[in-house]
């Protein structure tokens, strides 16, 4: 018996948001290693007012049907921030995305990803970079290595078949992510020790843990730092005022003191590291919802995280710095600072730095030094419209 046609239609109601939603649960439903996200966070991502990526880009989501039976799903998006960015960086004019892809066999896949290529050229669009769900600063790039083990907090995963789809519609890479993983019980190298002990004796370095009772303060000296330090970077988008407001909200939760670093040079704030307990080992037996009782185990973690695994999202150091000795010396100054208190506090045997492009020489260079591995990689593919 012949399959039914598959139809891709636009998402315009309550129904399909909840449509578009779902597929994602059933479908990672058989994934042992997929963390299902909270459903009201997903929504909230996904909805107009709430998250402030709206105001900035244009978004279609589509649903993939087979018959009555939903198959697959994309979200086509125009970044208006992202625009802007010089060519050269890798957005810039002409350059648009999909992402949140999901679908069950290649049939699917090629008819979701052409009717996003459609829409985008509709709009003008004359290139596109994808997976990016939805800005580059959430979940970036289609998993190509690492698919044995679940993500960290804030890292996507996707099924190893989406890279094949992927690449049979003629997309090639354009870049490629990697996020590293070292074993924190373990001291650094001795060579490595000595720069710290020589920092710390340097009466002009200053490393200390943010104070979270001054959050609003502290929120924005990272975020002037980031925007500076990444400015240059590949992919690299601003993050509006709004965007900062809704992170630091969103963030305030699973923030500690210890776990922060900003560092201080003759005073002034250069360079700062963030750290994060990996909120996804308490939310991966919760299947995406707080209820009955899962909103208590929740609360009772949040009080005082206990986890394996710390995740380094983000770290910079202001640009003037960057091409110095201090840069790197700033750097393990703080990942040794964090990984004391991760180990002594939290009883974390694990960190993960990332996510870290292949060609920033620099970061890998910390990477390796501090005797770290790959242990995921993420690709960004574009093509011609």
């Amino acid at each position: 018996m012949a399959q039914a046609e598959i139809t891709v239609t636009p998402v315009n109601d309550k129904a399909g948001l909840k449509a578009f939603i779902d597929l994602a649960y059933r479908l990672g439903r058989s994934d042992p290693n997929w963390v299902p996200p909270l459903r009201f966070e997903v929504e909230e991502l996904l909805t107009p007012g709430k998250n402030p990526f709206f105001d900035h880009a244009d978004v279609q989501l589509f649903l993939a049907k087979r018959g009555d039976a939903v198959v697959g799903r994309i979200c086509a998006h125009i970044d208006h921030l992202a625009l802007a960015q010089p060519v050269e960086q890798g957005m810039g004019p002409g350059t648009g995305n999909w992402g949140l892809f999901e679908a069950e066999d290649a049939q699917v896949a090629a008819a979701l990803i052409g009717k996003a290529e459609d829409w985008l050229r509709e709009q003008g669009m004359t290139r596109v970079l994808a997976p990016i769900s939805m800005s580059i600063w959430e979940e970036p790039g289609q998993l190509t290595k690492g698919f044995d083990h679940p993500p960290t907090v804030m890292m996507g995963h996707q099924p190893e078949r989406y890279q094949h789809h992927i690449e049979a519609l003629a997309y090639t890479p354009a870049k490629l992510l990697r996020t590293y993983e070292l074993d924190i019980t373990q001291d650094f190298p001795p060579l490595i020790q000595r720069i710290v002990q020589s920092g710390q004796k340097n009466p002009k370095i200053n490393i200390r843990k943010v104070d979270k009772s001054k959050f609003d303060r502290e929120a924005a000296i990272i975020l002037e730092i980031l925007n500076d330090a990444w400015s240059d970077n590949w992919g690299f988008v601003p993050f509006t005022d709004r965007e900062i407001a809704y992170a630091g909200k969103k963030f305030k939760p699973i923030v500690r003191e210890d776990l922060i670093m900003i560092a201080e040079y003759e005073g002034e704030p250069v360079a700062f590291m963030m750290t994060l307990p990996n909120l996804n080992e308490v939310l991966k037996p919760m299947g995406g919802t707080l209820w009955p009782f899962n909103w208590a185990r929740l609360l009772w973690w949040l009080r005082k995280p206990v986890c394996r695994t710390m995740r380094v999202p983000l770290m910079g150091v202001l640009k003037k710095h960057q091409a110095s000795r201090l840069a790197s010396q700033l750097a393990f100054m703080m990942i040794e600072a964090i990984r004391r208190n991760s180990t002594t506090r939290y009883g974390a045997t694990r960190g993960e730095i990332g996510w870290v492009l292949d060609d920033n020489q620099g970061m890998n260079a910390i990477a390796d030094a501090i005797e770290s591995t790959v242990n995921k990689e993420y690709t960004i593919y574009e093509k011609a419209l």
